[in-house]
């Protein structure tokens, strides 16, 4: 590999060779010229004792403004395995975006400069990647049998950003922002056209992404020493970070993100044709919506009943909650999210809520029948045991409602 570098839309990059490696890993770096050269060095080092595959080694300087640029030549001119891209603005995904899409390499790997994760677990991460097992895989300081030595004040934010990953976005991997991840060129270059951040969330975006489109994340537990000499700005990285789990939780939510299109490029769509999620992620989900409509439709026909009577307060409160009920299991329990299909969905909803109106009205007639003076909370009573008995059915209904999945509701 030539040292020669030539811009490419405000990006110079080095000569590739003409032989591919298996892997590409990318030191992204902004004003590092201290700590640069011995990175790569010791980088290089492990690599050729102890990784039985061709690598390459890529400096992405971020607009450096002190000698990091000049010592990345210096280096790409020592070693015929290093290169160096150099971009005009700053930002680790924009780093990680432009060495990742232009690199030839089967496996594209990320890490910090400072290596602050122990170089064994190198290997137990590119190895899934190779074999063609996983998609993703990522290096995890909060694995059982990690090892991390860091500050309380670090240790707390890793783990209260990850529990709002979990909470706000259904994220399933456990440390969305190791410096240690490696990726299949072809999954990248497929997922790379849908990551909008070009900072310190790309990483969270991309994963939770590859998440979404069912691709395999393999974690890798690791040992990490926290850098002192750090320069990322605690708070104002994780306000940055909270507003892209906004963005990314709302295009989730609206089905801005072409996720059925995704699977099916990737080859990770269903295995059998109208194979619906796992019951029973299912039912535990239903069973949150069915709690929550429960509470508002008591609360609706207590409010109502004096005004209304007892029959048109159930039928009323029952209408509206059943109306919300079909929304919310469509996105929260089934996955359907856009809006083609939406009316239709509600339409199919609604049959499913007469028939919870029939059980309902039928157990209310038959209440005032034997006890016609019944007090508002015993009508209370019966109708939420009513309830619970057509909850099954809706249940069994709702599924055939969505049978399709999350593939039907997203918008292409």
């Amino acid at each position: 590999m030539t040292t020669e570098s030539r811009p490419t839309v405000g990006v110079q990059r080095s000569e590739v060779t003409t032989t591919a490696p298996a892997l590409d890993i990318v030191v992204p770096v902004y004003n590092e010229q201290a700590a640069l050269g011995g990175c790569v060095r010791r980088l290089r080092g492990y690599l050729s004792s102890e990784v039985p595959y061709t690598a390459r080694i890529t400096i992405a300087d971020n607009a450096s403004n002190d000698r990091t640029l000049e010592v990345a030549r210096e280096l790409a001119a020592e070693f015929p395995d290093v290169r160096v891209l150099h971009l005009d603005e700053k930002g680790r995904g924009r780093a990680l975006r432009a060495a990742w899409g232009c690199s030839d390499a089967r496996v594209l790997v990320y890490m910090d400069v400072d290596l602050s994760t122990g170089l064994d677990a190198l290997m137990p991460l590119v190895a899934p990647l190779l074999s063609g097992h996983s998609d993703v895989a990522i290096g995890s300081r909060l694995a059982p049998s990690s090892r991390v030595v860091r500050g309380p004040k670090r240790e707390f934010i890793s783990r209260s950003y990850n529990l709002i990953l979990r909470g706000a976005l259904r994220a399933r991997f456990s440390d969305a922002q190791c410096g240690f991840k490696a990726v299949r060129a072809d999954v990248a270059h497929a997922l790379l056209p849908l990551v909008e951040d070009g900072d310190w969330f790309f990483d969270t975006e991309l994963l939770v992404l590859a998440e979404r489109a069912g691709l395999r994340i393999h974690e890798v537990p690791v040992d990490w020493v926290d850098d002192p000499d750090s320069r990322v700005d605690i708070v104002a990285t994780a306000l940055a970070d909270l507003r892209g789990v906004a963005r990314v939780g709302r295009s989730l939510v609206s089905g801005a993100l072409p996720l059925a299109a995704l699977r099916d490029s990737l080859g990770r769509g269903d295995l059998a044709p109208g194979a619906s999620p796992a019951m029973l992620g299912q039912l535990v989900r239903f069973a949150i919506v069915g709690i929550a409509s429960t509470a508002a439709y008591a609360l609706l026909y207590l409010a109502l009943q004096g005004a209304l009577g007892a029959q048109w307060a159930n039928a009323l409160a029952l209408l509206v909650t059943a109306v919300a009920n079909t929304a919310a299991n469509r996105v929260f329990t089934f996955g359907v999210r856009g809006r083609r299909g939406a009316t239709r969905h509600q339409m199919q909803g609604l049959v499913v809520f007469g028939f919870g109106l029939a059980v309902t009205s039928g157990s209310l007639a038959a209440l005032h029948r034997f006890a016609p003076g019944a007090s508002p909370h015993l009508e209370l009573a019966v109708l939420v045991a009513a309830n619970l008995v057509a909850t099954l059915s809706r249940f069994i209904g709702l599924r055939w409602v969505f049978r399709h999945g999350a593939t039907e509701g997203v918008t292409r």
